[in-house]
């Protein structure tokens, strides 16, 4: 036995003898205390290292004790604060069940709070789990796409210049219709800094071209994940369309070269899904009025729908001065249910899809009503100038007040159908 294995076997013997000497209480408060490698770290395999490892977005890596421990504060205000993972739907209000929801549990919160406390000890090396791994940065949230269309040629924006917005148009490159399940819009690894927003719409051969952008496709924001359409249900592009991509560029400093591109996952050829995603924001107000130093403005928006609707997904919008948006339905009696709020974090443009069994199902001639409220006061992280009054606009300095909400459309049979398989499912439900 070499002389360091002896002394770590004397001193781990001198501190279980100690336990066990100081009684039955001090042994059990010893197995209870959280450890790294038992209890935080598949936490953080979860919900965190995703980011948080090298080479990703987040500032330091989380996959080694090494390297978590002197972030171990910072990370318990975090997460006891529920800023880290970012996912901001109130735990308290409205619908709680979501596809791809890493938010920590109440139960995991106070494990880490705990572990913090206790002096976050490493724990048994035998304890930690396998690695996880992980896709590298630059691959799709939805999967390796089956089709990606660029834009028509790199975007240079120059190191100094005011923001550029605008329209720009590549061919599909499809010569036959095909329905997409899935769907995501991503800046190149170059030009990501650059790209405010990139808002991607389908141009058929034959229509009409009312708002400049075509049928909306999917949405880039910072933040932004993919769309996954549920089980059944998808988004048509007719054969020989376009690719309209609504960019939003913003100088940083440097010359920097963007391709935004939209990658697309298609249903088996011949495969036509029973309903069609509608995805559209709701809700507008451009209105605002945002005086210098308030904290809690409030802006209301109102959007009717015209046939049965199942809501898949809730999607707040806002910019730099965003504190917190709502989504209620406002039913045809008169009723009024809120279905979601979400605080904000301009950081973060999340969708929130509903799992399919709690997803709003309302009928025809209810009114979304979404509710939104803004912090121009220093207090707002994200607020570069509190003595300023901000309105509507185009810019992050600017701000904005609409929801993006996806849906499907039921006639009425069908519509009664999933209320009565709904009801059947609450009767079952002893929880």
């Amino acid at each position: 036995m070499s002389r360091t294995t002896g002394f770590g076997l004397v001193a781990t013997l001198a501190v279980a003898l100690g336990v066990l000497a100081a009684g039955p209480a001090a042994a059990q408060e010893a197995a209870a205390q959280p450890t790294f490698t038992k209890d935080v770290a598949p936490i953080l395999q979860r919900s965190c290292q995703h980011c948080h490892r090298p080479g990703s977005i987040a500032p330091m890596s989380l996959l080694t004790y090494e390297e978590t421990r002197p972030w171990a504060r910072s990370v318990k205000d975090k997460v006891v604060t529920r800023t880290m993972p970012p996912w901001y739907i109130d735990k308290n209000i409205g619908i709680q069940e979501f596809k791809y929801d890493y938010s920590l549990s109440d139960e995991e919160i106070a494990t880490i709070a705990a572990w913090v406390d206790g002096g976050a000890p490493r724990g048994n090396p035998a304890d930690m789990p396998p690695p996880r791994e992980f896709r590298d940065i630059a691959e799709w949230q939805i999967g390796e796409p089956d089709w990606v269309v660029e834009l028509p040629e790199p975007f240079v924006v120059p190191a100094e210049a005011p923001n550029w917005w605008g329209n720009l148009e590549s061919d599909s490159g499809l010569t036959e219709d095909r329905w997409v399940r899935a769907v995501e819009t991503k800046p190149s690894i170059e030009g990501f800094p650059v790209v405010h927003h990139a808002v991607t719409g389908v141009v058929a051969p034959d229509a009409e071209d009312v708002d400049g952008i075509g049928e909306f496709l999917n949405e880039y924001a910072l933040g932004k994940n993919g769309d996954i359409y549920p089980e059944g249900t998808g988004r048509l592009i007719p054969a020989g369309s376009k690719i309209r991509f609504n960019m939003h560029y913003a100088a940083i400093g440097v010359e920097t070269t963007d391709r935004t591109r939209v990658g697309l996952q298609f249903y088996p050829r011949g495969v036509v899904p029973e309903r069609k995603i509608i995805a559209s924001h709701v809700g507008d107000e451009e209105d605002l009025d945002i005086p210098a130093g308030a904290s809690n403005v409030r802006h209301d928006g109102y959007y009717r729908l015209k046939e049965n609707s199942h809501i898949t997904g809730f999607q707040a919008h806002l910019h730099n001065l965003g504190k917190r948006q709502c989504l209620e339905a406002i039913y045809p009696d008169n009723r009024v249910e809120t279905l979601s709020c979400a605080d904000w974090d301009f950081g973060w443009h999340i969708v929130y899809n509903y799992e399919d069994h709690v997803a709003p199902l309302l009928p025809k001639g209810t009114i979304l009503h979404v509710i939104s409220w803004h912090d121009n006061s220093e207090a707002n992280r994200w607020n570069d100038d509190p003595t300023n009054w901000t309105g509507f606009g185009q810019r992050s300095s600017d701000d904005m007040s609409f929801a993006w909400v996806s849906w499907y459309e039921l006639d009425d049979e069908a519509f009664e159908k999933e209320l009565e398989e709904r009801r059947a499912l609450t009767a079952n439900n002893d929880d």
